[in-house]
């Protein structure tokens, strides 16, 4: 499929009402057409994988393109520099997630640009870490529970950090990391005990949110 045909294919899935409505979930929709994303899912299961279309999509800067792009991109042909190029591009914690979620935690780069980005003063750079954390935590399902303990650290030492995107997604990671088995729900339930002692109010959110789902009420 040619790039203007994938577009035109996104403007006649736009909708009005639901691009007026991004906003009430933090979605920036100024460059954004107002296409749900089942759509979108259901766009990139007929085009399959095609990393140029995904390369001039993602190109085009538009929000629903980018979108799409994730979907279609090839995990086997991204490099280190494309996943730097895009994240550094991002400027919605949804493209940011989905970015992560579909392609960049199938990459063989994933753990090394978790640490990478978690220590970015970018908001959706950082974001971009910790979300790489959480995904790796659930779709990784052989992964050595080591990986998940030398996560926590950073789990812990970036937890002041109060923006929210960024705490949203570091509380995102301890909780999927301690959802994985016993030993990582107790461990990551020591770390929420020492973020809580932190004491700011970032730090608090995170660790008492994370708590109250691992001991389960």
């Amino acid at each position: 499929m040619q790039l203007a045909e994938t577009i035109d294919l996104l403007n006649e899935l736009a909708s009005p009402q639901y691009l007026a409505g991004m906003e009430r979930f933090g979605i920036d929709n100024s460059k954004a057409l107002g296409v749900r994303l089942p759509d979108i899912r259901k766009l990139a299961k007929l085009i399959k994988k095609d990393h140029d279309l995904a390369a001039g999509l993602w190109a085009s800067n538009m929000h629903e393109a980018r979108l799409l792009a994730t979907m279609i991109a090839d995990p086997a042909q991204v490099t280190p520099q494309q996943m730097d190029s895009w994240v550094h591009d991002l400027t919605s914690w949804d493209i940011c997630d989905q970015a992560c979620g579909n392609l960049f935690d199938k990459t063989p780069y994933v753990l090394e640009k978790a640490l990478e980005y978690s220590a970015s003063e970018k908001e959706f750079v950082k974001r971009a870490g910790f979300t790489l954390m959480a995904e790796y935590a659930v779709h990784h399902k052989k992964a050595a529970d080591d990986v998940f303990l030398r996560l926590l650290p950073i789990i812990e030492r970036e937890a002041w950090d109060d923006r929210n995107f960024v705490k949203k997604a570091v509380n995102w990671a301890l909780r999927q990391i301690g959802k994985r088995n016993t030993l990582l729900k107790q461990a990551a339930i020591q770390t929420a005990e020492r973020i809580l002692a932190q004491d700011t109010k970032a730090a608090r959110w995170i660790a008492k949110d994370a708590l109250r789902e691992l001991h389960g009420r």
